[in-house]
């Protein structure tokens, strides 16, 4: 499986190179937002320092998308595009899910007006409804950002339209007082055909191909998976039995002092569906997850800090990526990949409610020590490593989307809270056995 995973992750680096249409550049309103948020905790210092990075993400999210059918691109130039959409032309069904949320954010926050991300969520809804292609509700990994075509390589991915989903869902909640948009988030998520996707043992495929059928890969052990069985015990329409909650193995793993439920995964794992749902001050009959999610934060950055130079308490965080010498589903612990001295900040970007002093520190480290090598219009690049004079030439959607919501997660809780207010979040978390704590 984490072979799958890792080749699954490494399709983000095929972008193409057909050229695109090119956008205007869009402006980003400033000021007060639509809704009131609950105020930051942190100092305040910190808290512009978030503020900012959530700014220029929100940012991609707009300037990196369709102007005709809100899909977002997979990635982009981190130098060099001033406004401009990036020539490549294959979209994420994740970045697009990340783009929804963002959205809604930028909304709360004021980074877009109202009406402007009103109007995103529509085209994006409309033809994710509609157009876009898909099986049993499922949608491809990559499609073409100009046409919807699916791209030659890509597979039906589950955890990617998961992703969408979470997106879709957030911004029903966030719009409710708008019918179309309530009712194009519910068909969209009510299409989809749970069981269709669920295999041996209770146990959901990574996905499916035109050509080969179900991906032999399962999602056999607690990941970023967890919102699949989650979103597919909460459907109204095509609910699985509560047992695949039960069903993945979730693997001990200890390194030093710190005991934690993972796979040899990368720091991803432990993020993804906690962007979404709030798994704080609750466990189920095995963990408490967000507490888990803590102890893993915390052995990864030890794991980098024992690792030695370039490695150190300002310097730290690796979850899979770019690199010098190509992509790497590297991380640790244990040592996955070959750890070459490289960061990557949405390692710790990502964690940011675990964790959030040492995350701030090492991210406004990266910030002042790196400058412009490594902060742009879109916020932080994919990776780099100064030790190699490497700097990542590029921006990834999914990057710059955990970073941002679990930014402001922090700041506020408001992706937890907005995505909560749907009524099938909670049918999910109480058919999995889950009580407060």
């Amino acid at each position: 499986m984490q072979f799958e995973m890792s080749r699954r992750r490494a399709l983000h680096l095929l972008g193409a190179t057909a050229a695109a249409t090119v956008l205007p550049v869009r402006n980003v309103a400033q000021g007060t937002g639509s809704i009131p948020l609950r105020k930051s905790t942190l100092a305040k210092v910190d808290d512009e320092f978030l503020d900012e990075m959530e700014r220029r993400a929100c940012l991609y999210f707009v300037e990196q998308s369709s102007p005709t059918n809100g899909q977002v691109l997979d990635r982009a130039a981190f130098y060099g595009n001033n406004g401009k959409r990036d020539p490549r032309v294959y979209s994420s069904i994740a970045a697009t899910g990340f783009g929804l949320t963002a959205l809604c954010i930028g909304d709360a926050r004021g980074y877009v007006s109202r009406e402007q991300a009103r109007a995103q969520v529509l085209r994006t809804l409309r033809y994710h409804a509609t157009s876009l292609p898909h099986m049993h509700g499922f949608f491809y990994h990559f499609n073409d950002i100009n046409t919807g075509k699916p791209a030659s390589w890509s597979e039906v991915s589950s955890i990617d339209t998961a992703l969408l989903l979470c997106g879709v869902l957030t911004a029903r909640a966030h719009f409710a007082d708008d019918k179309e948009i309530t009712s194009l988030a519910t068909a969209i998520y009510d299409r989809v055909d749970w069981p269709w996707m669920l295999r041996d043992e209770n146990l959901f495929s990574m996905g499916w191909r035109p050509n080969s059928g179900y991906l032999l890969s399962r999602w056999t052990h607690y990941c970023e998976m967890t919102m699949i069985p989650l979103l597919a015990m909460g459907s109204p329409t095509h609910p699985v039995d509560p047992v695949v909650w039960t069903a993945f193995s979730r693997p001990r793993m200890q390194y030093k002092k710190f005991i934690y439920i993972s796979g040899s995964d990368p720091l991803f794992v432990h993020q993804y569906s906690h962007a979404y749902f709030d798994f704080r001050r609750k466990r189920d009959e095995v963990t408490n997850y967000f507490e888990n999610s803590v102890i893993a934060t915390r052995a990864h950055e030890q794991f980098c800090i024992d690792m030695g130079k370039p490695y150190s308490k300002d310097y730290w965080g690796i979850s899979a990526s770019d690199s010098r010498f190509g992509y790497q589903a590297w991380g640790g612990p244990p040592k996955i990949g070959y750890l070459d001295g490289s960061a990557v900040p949405n390692a710790a970007a990502g964690s940011l409610p675990f964790l959030p002093t040492e995350c701030l520190r090492v991210l406004r480290a990266f910030q002042r020590d790196y400058g412009e090598k490594v902060w742009g219009r879109y916020g932080f690049s994919d990776a780099f490593n100064p030790t190699l004079n490497w700097f990542s030439a590029d921006v990834l959607g999914i990057d710059l989307g955990i970073g941002m919501l679990m930014a402001e997660n922090l700041r506020s809780g408001f992706v937890w809270e907005t995505f909560g207010k749907n009524k099938e979040v909670g049918t999910a978390m109480n058919k999995a056995g889950f009580r407060a704590e």
